[in-house]
C-alpha cells in the first residue's frame, strides 16, 4: 500500500473550539465497566435530518441495550463539517462514526483515518445487495491502488441526482406541450424550445423571462459527457479538453447565451443569479437535485407547479448529468469498529428511517431511499396517491441513478483526484466566453496548461 502525506480538509480547521473537538472525538472511555460500548458520532445534516438521525439512533441504542450503552452524536453544518474533522485529524481524536466523501477515500485510507469495513461486514453478514445505486456503493471501494474496486470503507448516506426541471406553470402560459422524459430533448430541440419562452412579457423593452438559466459550476457537464467528451483522461492524470468533443460542447453550452440568446447574460446574471430568476418564476428550465425538492415543494420558496425532466442530449444521444454521494465511515482508531458498523448499516438501512428521510412518513423528502425495494414500492406508492409532495416525474432521478439507453450518471472527475482546483480554474475565467470577450479556441489554448499544472501538483501532494 503506497504511503501519502496528510492532506488538510481545510486551513481555518486549527481555529475550531477544543470543547467541539472533545465532544466529538473519543476522549469518553470507549467502554463501560459491565462492557457496553460507548459510541460517538459526527456529521452535518440539516434540521429535519437532524431529528431523524437522533431518533434513529436512540432506536438503535434500544435495540442493542445489552451492548451499546451511549451513543453521543454531535451535528454541525456542512460549511463548518470540514474545518472541524480537519481538527479532530490533527488532534488524533476523531469520533467512532463520521462522514467521508469519495474524493477522500483514498486519502483517509491512506493516512490512517478510516477503517476497512469489509472483514466486519463479511463476519456479521451484513449484504449491500439491497441498495440503490451500486455505483454510489462502489464509489467507497479501494483495492489499495485506486478508489472504486476492492473492499469497501464506507456506506453510503445517501445516493444525490442533479437532474432538469421544467416550470409547469410557464408551458401553460405559453401553450407549449411538457417535455416527454421518455423522449429527451436534442440540444436543437431544446433551443427551439427555449426560444418560444425568451421574451420581453412587459413591454418595456427588455428581456424579462428566458427559457433556461445556466450555472457554470453545475451544468457544464451534462453537455460534455453527452458530447462523448471527458475534462480528464481516464487515468485523472492528464488535463482532456483540447478535444474537438469537448471544444463543440462548450460552443454549444455558451451559444445558449451568446448566439440564441435564451439564458440571462453574464451581466445579467451578475445582478440577479440564475437560481434566484428560476425562484422568481423568469425560467422555463432549471437544475433540481434531489436535495432541493422539499424546498421547490414549499409555496413560499417556489410558487409555481412544475416536474423533473431531462438534460437535452448532444452526439451520444444521451441525457447525462452527475451523481453525488456522501457515505458513513468508522474511524480506524476506534476501539468499537465492529459496534460502529452496525450502527452505519442501521442508518443506511434501516426501512423507518429511511421512510422518515424520503418523506413517505412526515411528507417532507431530504433523500431518495437507500432501499432499493422501498424506493420502488412505497416511496413511488406515496408520491402517486399523494401523501408525499414530489415531482410526478421521479423516474427521471432514478433513471439517471440506475442507467437506462437513454439516461446516465456519473460522478464528477473531481471526485477521482486529490482536490478539485484544477477545475476552479477552468471555471474562473469562463465567463469571458459566454459573454464573447474570448472564443472557446482561445480559452481553451489560455486555460488547459494552467490546468494541467494544477493537476500535476496536486498528484505530486499525494506522492
Amino acid at each position: 500500500m503506497k504511503k501519502r502525506r496528510v492532506i488538510a480538509l481545510g486551513l481555518a480547521a486549527l481555529m475550531t473550539t477544543s470543547a467541539l473537538l472533545a465532544g466529538c472525538g473519543n476522549s469518553k472511555s470507549s467502554e463501560e465497566a459491565d462492557g457496553r460500548k460507548n459510541l460517538s458520532v459526527f456529521i452535518f445534516a440539516n434540521d429535519h435530518e437532524s431529528v431523524v438521525y437522533k431518533d434513529m439512533i436512540e432506536q438503535f441504542k434500544e435495540d442493542h441495550k445489552d451492548t451499546i450503552a451511549n451513543v453521543d452524536i454531535q451535528i454541525t453544518t456542512q460549511d463548518e463539517y470540514s474545518k472541524t474533522l480537519t481538527g479532530m485529524m490533527t488532534a488524533g481524536d476523531l469520533p467512532d462514526v463520521f462522514y467521508v466523501g469519495p474524493e477522500s477515500v483514498e486519502q483517509f485510507v491512506e493516512n490512517g483515518y478510516i477503517a476497512n469495513l469489509q472483514p466486519i461486514l463479511d463476519e456479521k453478514g451484513i449484504s449491500t445487495d439491497g441498495l440503490v445505486a451500486q455505483e454510489a456503493l462502489n464509489s467507497y471501494r479501494y483495492d489499495g491502488e485506486k478508489a472504486g474496486s476492492g473492499d469497501l470503507y464506507a456506506l453510503p448516506k445517501d445516493a444525490s441526482v442533479f437532474a432538469y426541471a421544467y416550470n409547469k406553470d410557464l408551458f401553460d402560459k405559453e401553450g407549449i406541450p411538457y417535455p416527454d422524459p421518455e423522449n429527451p430533448y436534442t440540444y436543437e430541440e431544446f433551443v427551439d424550445v427555449c426560444e418560444q419562452f425568451t421574451k420581453d412579457t412587459d413591454g418595456d423593452g427588455e428581456i424579462d423571462q428566458w427559457g433556461c438559466g445556466m450555472a457554470n459550476a453545475f451544468m457544464l457537464q451534462p453537455f460534455v459527457w453527452s458530447n462523448g467528451a471527458t475534462y480528464l483522461t481516464d487515468d485523472y492524470k492528464t488535463v482532456n479538453i483540447d478535444t474537438p468533443e469537448f471544444k463543440e460542447a462548450l460552443q454549444k453550452y455558451v451559444d445558449l447565451t451568446l448566439e440564441y440568446k435564451v439564458t440571462p447574460t453574464v451581466e445579467q446574471d451578475a445582478s440577479l443569479g440564475v437560481y434566484q430568476r428560476w425562484l422568481a418564476g423568469q425560467e422555463a428550465f432549471y437544475a433540481c437535485g434531489t436535495w432541493d425538492v422539499a424546498a421547490f415543494m414549499d409555496d413560499e420558496t417556489f410558487p409555481f407547479e412544475w416536474d423533473l425532466c431531462a438534460y437535452p442530449t448532444l452526439s451520444t444521444g444521451k441525457t447525462m448529468t452527475w451523481l453525488g454521494t456522501v457515505g458513513f465511515c468508522v474511524s480506524a482508531k476506534s476501539e468499537n469498529q465492529a459496534e460502529a458498523t452496525e450502527l452505519i448499516s442501521y442508518l443506511c438501512t434501516d426501512e423507518d428511517g429511511q421512510k422518515e428521510l424520503s418523506g413517505v412518513t412526515g411528507g417532507q423528502s431530504i433523500q431518495l431511499p437507500n432501499i432499493k425495494s422501498l424506493a420502488e414500492g412505497e416511496f413511488v406508492t406515496a408520491i402517486q396517491d399523494g401523501t408525499l409532495a414530489f415531482p410526478s416525474n421521479v423516474d427521471v432521478f432514478f433513471n439517471y441513478l440506475n442507467g437506462t439507453d437513454k439516461y446516465e450518471g456519473k460522478f464528477q472527475e473531481t471526485t477521482y483526484t486529490p482536490n478539485a482546483e484544477w477545475h476552479d480554474i477552468f471555471l474562473e475565467g469562463l465567463d469571458n466566453v459566454k459573454n464573447g470577450s474570448m472564443t472557446v479556441d482561445e480559452y481553451i489554448s489560455e486555460v488547459a496548461p494552467k490546468m494541467q499544472e494544477s493537476l500535476d501538483e496536486a498528484w505530486e501532494s499525494v506522492e
